[in-house]
Parts: structure tokens; sequence; C-alpha cells
């Protein structure tokens, strides 16, 4: 028997879903979902960057003293510990837990503020043709914000790191700094670390937006598993780390420079910068590289499956507008038509399975979103 003109199933489909009511689930708005977003983005920022402590710590010296420490990562590594023993390794970990958990939550609670907010001002269509910018725009906000908080901290490990007995941790360091040289020396470093987060964070965010957009338009995301997910997460977070690592590293090595030690009387910051600048040139702005690259990378892997995870656990997803129908078998002309979890979004159209004829219609996005009032 000829099957039915696939408008006619449409039209049926459409009537009958008019009389189901779709389950929308509760949206987390407001405080309660930014909290969320920078509580997620504070952990994953705290854990990574105090993981890799030791790490930092090579790349420190190696920007500080490149003459002594010239071997590489390895050959650093092993100095450090045959000259300081193993425990130097986690020279700084209180500011760097410290000022990272500040900074986490407001560049990723910021960034998805901000680009929110974007979306809401000028509109989703406008927003999706002009993300990039939005996506740099927002991370560069967030990230300025994350710097206040963070400067004091980073200018603290620093100091630590370069002059082991300079004081014993967190609490005594910054106190012996803002006594001995001034609040202002805290926020000495505020210039290039401006310099080294701002690109850092706009390069990360938009690298990894992208690569996700393109794995996910290779593979349907609301089929993918939550561990290929956190995959993608991870494979998208190092490319972003690499990225980032790269763009930042000159106002990195300037950053350990300006805060190695205090500037001559009478010396304004810009004045330090143009005079490390030009003492580095590009070749000396690079030091520290490789070490880097694996430290950055490596955190950007991690923080973006982190967050992903965390995100996801405590429901702040990014479906905004999402509205998921379930429905099970609907009887056509004694032809079943079997409709699993279909999920009615703004940006994807539902497919509609015909066990009796064994093929795939595919509804018009306009036909189940009247139908499924989405």
């Amino acid at each position: 028997m000829a099957s039915p003109p696939a408008n006619t199933q449409l039209m049926k489909i459409d009537a009958a879903a008019s009389n189901i009511t779709p389950m929308r689930p509760n949206k987390l708005t407001g405080l309660q979902l930014y909290s969320r977003y920078a509580f997620a983005g504070a952990i994953c920022c705290s854990v990574t960057h105090a993981v890799l402590t030791p790490v930092d710590v090579i790349k420190t010296r190696i920007q500080l003293d490149p003459v002594t420490y010239n071997r590489g990562l390895i050959g650093t590594l092993r100095q450090v510990v045959a000259k300081e023993g193993a425990q130097s390794l986690l020279t700084g970990l209180g500011p760097t837990v410290v000022g990272y958990f500040l900074q986490g939550g407001l560049r990723f609670g910021g960034y998805e503020y901000f680009k929110r907010q974007s979306t809401n001002l000028f509109g989703r269509e406008t927003a999706s043709n002009n993300r990039t910018a939005i996506y740099l725009t927002s991370a560069a906000l967030a990230e300025f914000f994350g710097d206040i908080a963070l400067c004091p901290l980073e200018a603290t490990r620093i100091r630590l790191v370069s002059e082991p007995t300079f004081a014993r941790g967190l609490a005594s360091g910054i106190t012996k700094i803002a006594k001995q040289e001034g609040i202002g020396a805290l926020y000495s470093g505020f210039g290039p670390i401006l310099l080294k987060q701002v690109p850092y964070t706009m390069a990360a965010f938009v690298v990894f937006e992208n690569v996700q957009t393109i794995a996910y338009k290779a593979i349907d995301k609301s089929t993918t598993s939550h561990g290929a997910q956190t995959a993608i997460d991870l494979g998208s977070g190092l490319l972003a780390g690499f990225a980032a690592a790269f763009v930042s590293q000159p106002a990195d090595t300037m950053l350990s420079k300006i805060n190695k030690t205090r500037g001559l009387p009478g010396e304004g910051t810009i004045s330090r910068l143009h005079k490390i600048a030009m003492e580095l040139g590009v070749r000396g702005s690079y030091s520290g590289i490789g070490p880097r690259l694996v430290m950055v990378g490596g955190m950007g892997a991690g923080q973006f499956a982190i967050y992903g995870s965390i995100k996801k656990a405590l429901g702040a997803t990014d479906d905004v507008g999402r509205v998921d129908v379930r429905v099970n078998l609907f009887d056509f002309d004694k032809q079943q038509v079997d409709v699993r979890e279909t999920s009615c979004a703004f940006d994807r159209a539902a497919t509609i399975q015909s066990g009796a004829l064994a093929q795939w219609l595919t509804i018009p996005r306009g036909a189940m979103a009247s139908a499924f009032d989405c």
C-alpha cells in the first residue's frame, strides 16, 4: 500500500502534538546561573595552576635568569632540585591557588555574563553573525576584572620564586611587599599582566569556541556521551592553550622581570617596561616558551574539561531557550511513527523515524516549533 504524502503525516503530527504539554526544565537565571559559572571557573583555574606549580617555578627561573638556567625544562628542574631541594618546586603555591581561584571565577563567570548580555543586546541573529567579536570582547572584559584580583597575588608569587628567602608564604610575603614598598608595588605589574592575560584569554576562548563549533558540526552533541564531550573539551582546550601561550609569552616574560626587583627611585612603570623590552628583544621575550607551552597547553585542556564537567554537574548548561519534548508512539492510519526523545532547539530541526516504512522523515523546524510551542 502506498504511504501517505509526507505533508499529510506532518499535519497529523502537528494535530497530535498540539495536545502535548512540553516539559520545560527549570532554567537557571541571574545570580544562580552566573555564580555556578564563576564557581566552576574558580575551581578549574585554581586546581590546574596548583598542579602545574613546579612547571611554573621552572619557567619563571628561566625567564629571570636565562644565563644560569639554560638547560631547558628538564635540565633546569634538576638544577633547582639539586640546589634547593624538591620542596622548592612548590614555591608560591599559596598565592597561585588563591590568586587563580579569584581570577578564574571572574574570568569564566564574567565571560559567560558578557557573552549572554551581548546576545541579549544585539539579538541572537546579529550575535551569531558576529560571534567572534563577541567572544573577543567578552573575554577581554572578563579578564580585566579578573586581573585586578590576580595582580597582587601574582606579584607575591614571583617575588617568592625569585627570592626564596624573602618570606615564608602568601600572608607574610604580601604584607612585607606592602610595608616595604607600598601598596602600589603590588600593582606595578598590572600593565604587563593585562598585556599578558587579556590576549591570553581572548585567544583561549576564541580558539576553544571555534574548535568546539567545528567538532560539533561533525558530531551531533545531543547524542554524544559525556565522556566524548569531555574528550572534545580536552582537545579544544589543548589547542586553545597553545594559542594563548604563544600570543602572551612576551608580556609574561616582562611580568616576571618587573616583579623580580623594585624599580629605581623615581622610575615609573612605563619607563621600566620600555627598558625591559629593549633589554630582552624579540628572542629574549620568548625565553621559557618551551616550558610554558607544556604548562599552558596542559592547563588549557584541564581547565576547559573541568569547567565543562562542573557546569554540567551544577546544571548550568549552555542550551538557552531549549525545550525538551519526550513522546512515545503515535498511531497514524495504522502506521506507527516513533518520536524518540526529540529535542526542539533554536538551532536544529527534529527528525521523526517511521518504523513501518523504515525511512527517515525530516520535519521542518517551523512545523515542529509550532506543534511543540518552542
